[in-house]
C-alpha cells in the first residue's frame, strides 16, 4: 500500500481531518497537475465568449467528418437549432474505425468485470468486428435508417455493442434502464414505435438472476410495429424463444457478413432517444442528434477530466441506461480513444470494497461517480478504502445531484488522499454533456460547488421575471444554444417548447433547477425549483436543509420532504440514516435539529426525523423522495417499479406510522 501518510485510519481522525477541510475556502488545483493539464490558459473562457460559434467549430473539427461542415449554428428557428447542419459523419467510425486506422485496435476499450468477477478485456478492435456483424445482422432483420431500436440489456459490453451498431446505420437507439421494469420496457418500446428490441436471457443482481427474456415476453403482446427480439445469452437462463421474431444475439453474429462500412449521416440525424423515468409525469422522449452531441461529450470528456487517451484508465460508475452512461461510458470515451472501466455489479457485493479492489486492479486513474454512492460509503467507513492501494487516481468526478460540501470533502480526502482535484460537474439529459464544472488544472474547487460554465457555455441566474440576477438566488437559466442539446421530445414539439422554453422565451432555456451564485461567480445548484418546502409561508429548499442535516458529523445521509401540517401549511420531515456505528435516539434528533437551525434558521428544523438503514432509490442511486413523501403523509405508495430495494419500504412505514412528533 502506498500514500500511508494520507490514509485516515479512525472516525476521530477523519473528523478532525473534515473540521480543518471545511476552513479553506478554495482547493487550488495541485501544482504538478495544474503544470500538466490539458487546459491551463485562463483566456480559454473569453476566447470561447468572443466567438462561441468558432470555440464550437473548433472542437467539432477533432471529429471526422465525411463532409465537412461549413455551417455551424442556424437559429433561425428558435428553439429548434442545428449544429454543423450541411455536414456528414458517423458515430460509431469516430468511435472505433479512425483509431484502428491510427493503429490503436489493440488498445483496450473496456475492462469488464462481471458480478461474480469475471473479466473480460474488449480491445477497439474486439467492438469494431461485433459492431459489424450485429448491424449488418440488424439490416437482416429489416431495420432501416430512421427505425428506432430498442435496447433492454444489463452492464455488460453487448450493450455497447449494440448502441455503436444501431448509430453505425443511422438506426436511433432507445436505451431504457436495465433496472426498469417490463411495463417501463413494453411502454418505451410502443411510444418510439421501436421496430427491433434487443434484450437479454437474465440478468444478475447481487447472487440472484432476474429472468428478464420472459418477463419481456409477458408484456410484449400487441407491438405489431415491434418485428424482431433480439436475445444476448449471458446467464444461461432458460426463455422461450418465438419463430420469426427472436434470434439470439451469437446466432445473429455468426451468420452476419464481417463488414459493415459506416453510414455518413447529416450532422443532425437522431442518434438516440432516452425516456424520462416517468416517475412524476408521462416519460418525455428527450432526441439527441450525432454531430452537435457528440462534439459536447468528447470536448467535455478531454477537458473536464484532463483526459490522456495513452495513460488513462477512466471509470463512470453509472449505468449506460442513463444518459450519464451514454454519454461518459460510451460516446465521449471511445469518441477520445480511451480505455474504460465497465462494471455489472452492486457497489457492497460480493464485498463492501468491491469498487476499490477494481480501481487497485485496473489502476483506475479517474473515477466519475454519484453523490448518493459517496454518501453511503461514508457510512460504511474508511476501513473499506484504506484496505487498497488507490494511488493510481489522479482525479475525481461527481454526477447526478448537488453535492454537500461534507461529501465532497470526504471523496478527496479519504479516496483522493488529499492529492486528486475533484469535479462536481452539473449538467442534465436535455443538455447531453456537462455543462457547468471546473477545469481541473485551471479552476480553483469550493466544496458543494460545480464551479463555472465551461467554455463555450452561456448560463446565468434570473428572478420570477427572468431579469438577470448578478448574485444571490435565482432561476438557472441557459441563454445561448450548445451543440449537444436535445433537439426536441421525440413526436412532441409543443412539449417541447412549452417545458423548456415556454417561460422566458425561445432563446432562453428554462433548467428547472434553483441555484445561487457568490461573488466569484461560482454557482451553487440548490435542486429542483419544484422542491420547495413552504413552512408558514417561508419557502425552503429541500437541498438546503438535506445539507445542513448531513454536515453533522453523526449523519451519513439524509432526504427532506414535506408533510401537511394543520399550523404551518406543510412541516419537514427528515429521514436520516447516521453513520454505521450509530444509533438514533431522541437526543440524536434534537442536536440535528439544533445544528440545523444553527445553521438555516429555526423554520427549517425538521419537525419529524424517522431514522431509516437506507433509503429508498432507483438502481442508478438517485432517492426516490415522491416514495417518501408518500411515507410521511401515509398515502398509498406510488409506482415503486424503479426502486432498486423495495424492502427498505415497509420499515419506513412502520417508522413513520409510529413516530412521535417532535415539537417546534
Amino acid at each position: 500500500m502506498t500514500d500511508n501518510a494520507k490514509l485516515v485510519q479512525s472516525t476521530a481522525e477523519l473528523d478532525r481531518l473534515l473540521d480543518d477541510l471545511q476552513k479553506v475556502e478554495k482547493f487550488e488545483p495541485p501544482a504538478e497537475f495544474r503544470a500538466r493539464a490539458r487546459v491551463r490558459d485562463p483566456g480559454v473562457y473569453e476566447v470561447a465568449a468572443r466567438d462561441p460559434e468558432g470555440y464550437w467549430a473548433e472542437q467539432a473539427r477533432q471529429l471526422h467528418w465525411d463532409r465537412p461542415f461549413t455551417t455551424v449554428l442556424d437559429d433561425s428557428d428558435p428553439p429548434f437549432f442545428t449544429w454543423f447542419g450541411d455536414g456528414t459523419l458517423n458515430v460509431s467510425y469516430n468511435c472505433l474505425d479512425r483509431h484502428i486506422e491510427a493503429g490503436l485496435g489493440d488498445r483496450v476499450a473496456y475492462h469488464w468485470r462481471g458480478e461474480e468477477g469475471e473479466e473480460r478485456a474488449i480491445t477497439y478492435a474486439d467492438l469494431h468486428r461485433d459492431v459489424q456483424r450485429l448491424a449488418n445482422g440488424l439490416k437482416d432483420l429489416g431495420v432501416d435508417r430512421g427505425d428506432v431500436v430498442g435496447i433492454f440489456l444489463p452492464m455488460i459490453p453487448e450493450v455497447v455493442v449494440a448502441m455503436l451498431a444501431c448509430a453505425r446505420i443511422g438506426a436511433p437507439h432507445n436505451v431504457v434502464f436495465g433496472g426498469f421494469a417490463p411495463e417501463s420496457v413494453r411502454e418505451r418500446m410502443e411510444v418510439s414505435h421501436a421496430k427491433a428490441l434487443i434484450t437479454v436471457d437474465g440478468a444478475r443482481r447481487k447472487g440472484r438472476t432476474a429472468p428478464i427474456k420472459r418477463e419481456v415476453d409477458r408484456v410484449m403482446s400487441g407491438l405489431t410495429e415491434l418485428r424482431s427480439i433480439v436475445v444476448v445469452r449471458h446467464t444461461g437462463a432458460d426463455c422461450p424463444m418465438h419463430d420469426g421474431r427472436d434470434v439470439f444475439y451469437d446466432d445473429l453474429l455468426a451468420r452476419s457478413e464481417p463488414v459493415c462500412p459506416a453510414d455518413p449521416l447529416p450532422a443532425e440525424h437522431p442518434l438516440f432517444i432516452l425516456y424520462s423515468s416517468g416517475s412524476t409525469a408521462k416519460p418525455k422522449g428527450i432526441l439527441h442528434t450525432t454531430g452537435g452531441y457528440l462534439t459536447g461529450v468528447a470536448a467535455t470528456h478531454r477537458d473536464v477530466f484532463d483526459l490522456r487517451p495513452d495513460s488513462d484508465v477512466f471509470w463512470c460508475t453509472a449505468d449506460v441506461g442513463w444518459v450519464t452512461g451514454h454519454s461518459y461510458i460510451v460516446y465521449g470515451p471511445l469518441a477520445n480513444g480511451c480505455t474504460s472501466v465497465m462494471f455489472e455489479g452492486a457497489p457492497d457485493y460480493p464485498s463492501k470494497d468491491v469498487w476499490w479492489e477494481i480501481i487497485e486492479r485496473y489502476g483506475v486513474t479517474i473515477l466519475y461517480t454519484a453523490p448518493t454512492a459517496i454518501r453511503v460509503f461514508m457510512k460504511w467507513g474508511v476501513e473499506y478504502p484504506n484496505r487498497h492501494d488507490l494511488s493510481s487516481l489522479r482525479l475525481l468526478g461527481s454526477v447526478g445531484e448537488p453535492i454537500n460540501p461534507k461529501a465532497w470533502l470526504w471523496f478527496y480526502a479519504v479516496i483522493g488522499r488529499q492529492q486528486c482535484p475533484v469535479v462536481d460537474t452539473w449538467w442534465q439529459t436535455e443538455t447531453g454533456h456537462i455543462m457547468i464544472a471546473p477545469l481541473p488544472g485551471l479552476t480553483p474547487t469550493k466544496p458543494g460547488s460545480a464551479t463555472l460554465p465551461l467554455p463555450g457555455v452561456s448560463a446565468a441566474l434570473v428572478d420570477q421575471d427572468g431579469n438577470e440576477l448578478a448574485d444571490g438566488t435565482g432561476l438557472l437559466v441557459l441563454t445561448r444554444p450548445w451543440p449537444g442539446m436535445l433537439r426536441t421530445l421525440y413526436g412532441d414539439d409543443e412539449r417541447y417548447v412549452s417545458t423548456y422554453f415556454g417561460r422566458f422565451g425561445p432563446r432562453t432555456y428554462m433548467v428547472g433547477d434553483a441555484a445561487r451564485r457568490d461573488s466569484d461567480g461560482y454557482f451553487w445548484i440548490i435542486g429542483r425549483t419544484d422542491d420547495v418546502i413552504n413552512v408558514s409561508g417561508h419557502r425552503l429548499s429541500t437541498a438546503e436543509v438535506e445539507s445542513a442535516i448531513v454536515a453533522h458529523e453523526k449523519v451519513a445521509e439524509a432526504a427532506v420532504v414535506a408533510e401537511t401540517d394543520q399550523l404551518t401549511g406543510q412541516a419537514i420531515v427528515a429521514f436520516v440514516t447516521l453513520n454505521a456505528d450509530l444509533r438514533g435516539d431522541d437526543q440524536v434528533a434534537a442536536e440535528i435539529r439544533e445544528y440545523v437551525g444553527v445553521r438555516i434558521g429555526k423554520l427549517a428544523r425538521p419537525k419529524s426525523i424517522i431514522w431509516a438503514e437506507d433509503l429508498p432509490k432507483t438502481r442508478s442511486g438517485k432517492i426516490m423522495r415522491r416514495l417518501l413523501r408518500d411515507i410521511a403523509d401515509g398515502r398509498e405508495l406510488g409506482d415503486v417499479t424503479t426502486l432498486g430495494d423495495p424492502s427498505v419500504l415497509h420499515q419506513l412505514q412502520e417508522r413513520a406510522a409510529a413516530r412521535g412528533k417532535a415539537t417546534s
